[in-house]
């Protein structure tokens, strides 16, 4: 079914500026009136300005509003196409859970742990376009960004907005971020469900093993992404307005390192896979292997249509009407003195 919509809607409120226009062209004519009532009656003025036609003058004014709302149009963006509708598609349904304390700001991943764990989910989501994906974040405690849905456009736009702004609260709480991710999933028995944890596993908090093992005995496998390095690096940091570095109590650097020890014992309790993040896309590869071995199963996805651009419509019409409006004058001339619309 075909559908109309603007992609530029906001431009459409400058059609409030067209009465403006007729007000003021209403108001310049009362004045100019009184000006030529000075002179005499318009009918003697008339005869004395035969060459003068008020009826161009009307007209040349109406051409330059419908220009100027063929205009406001084409800013506006008219696009034609497919109405949004649902479709099967055979996927599995899959919650990402991302670590966003402030330890993923350390740089030892370029350019960062965050952006670059961020560049792993995008790439994620983009592949496992029949899934249905959730998301959630967790640092001190967990939350859902996104909940389940099957798309994947709108996740790679929470993606996006992700920082440690979003959990105060420092820490990183992995088993809740396991609890509160099982929650996300439907009750659907026959299909496969799996959760991608992404962390650095600093400051773990306890617990995620037995969340992971819970999650394992439901079916759910826990596929931890570590990222970081061994060696650590020191934690961007704001102070007085200047970029530094965390310092801990004694003021001395805080320096951050993977715990890939913890997370290789998350992975094994949640009969996942762990994958070690790096500069490179062998983590990625690691995992897209790992949850292509899961059972997909036919689920509710939503089919999204190209539009077509139709504001070259609208353009030609303003082309044909400015062009008009060069021909006609004021005055009459020559060219159009047959034709009985002008005079």
């Amino acid at each position: 079914m075909n559908v109309f919509k603007f992609a530029n809607p906001e431009f459409l409120y400058l059609f409030f500026t067209i009465p403006l226009f007729i007000i003021g062209f209403i108001i310049l004519n009362i004045a100019k009136r009184k000006s030529v009532e000075k002179l005499g009656t318009l009918a003697l003025v008339k005869k004395m300005m035969p060459e003068l036609s008020l009826k161009r003058s009307y007209l040349k004014f109406w051409i330059t509003m419908v220009i100027i709302g063929a205009g406001i149009i084409v800013l506006a963006r008219p696009q034609f196409g497919t109405k949004v509708e649902k479709v099967d598609k055979k996927g599995i349904e899959l919650v990402i859970a991302i670590d966003v304390s402030n330890s993923m700001m350390a740089e030892d991943i370029k350019p960062s742990r965050l952006t670059k764990a961020k560049q792993i989910l995008t790439r994620i989501i983009d592949e496992r376009k029949n899934d249905k994906v959730a998301i959630v974040v967790f640092a001190g405690e967990a939350f859902i960004q996104l909940p389940l849905t099957p798309d994947n456009q709108s996740a790679k736009l929470f993606l996006e907005t992700i920082d440690p702004s979003l959990v105060p609260v420092q820490g990183t709480a992995i088993g809740s971020a396991i609890d509160v991710g099982m929650s996300c999933f439907s009750n659907d028995e026959n299909i496969d469900k799996a959760i991608v944890l992404i962390t650095d596993g600093e400051g773990h908090e306890g617990n995620a093993e037995e969340a992971a093992a819970r999650a394992a005995e439901k079916g759910v496998h826990i596929n931890v992404v570590g990222i970081g390095t061994l060696e650590g690096s020191m934690i961007p940091a704001y102070e007085e307005g200047t970029l530094g570095v965390k310092r801990d109590t004694q003021g001395q650097p805080v320096v951050t390192k993977l715990n890939e020890e913890m997370c290789r014992q998350i992975a094994k309790a949640g009969k996942g896979l762990y994958a070690h993040a790096d500069n490179s896309n062998s983590a990625l590869k690691s995992l897209q292997a790992e949850l292509d071995k899961l059972q997909k199963k036919e689920i509710d996805g939503i089919a999204y249509s190209e539009y077509d651009e139709k504001f070259q419509i609208f353009a030609w019409l303003m082309l044909i009407l400015l062009i008009l409006d060069v021909c006609i004058f004021d005055k009459k001339n020559r060219i159009f003195k047959n034709i009985r619309l002008f005079k």
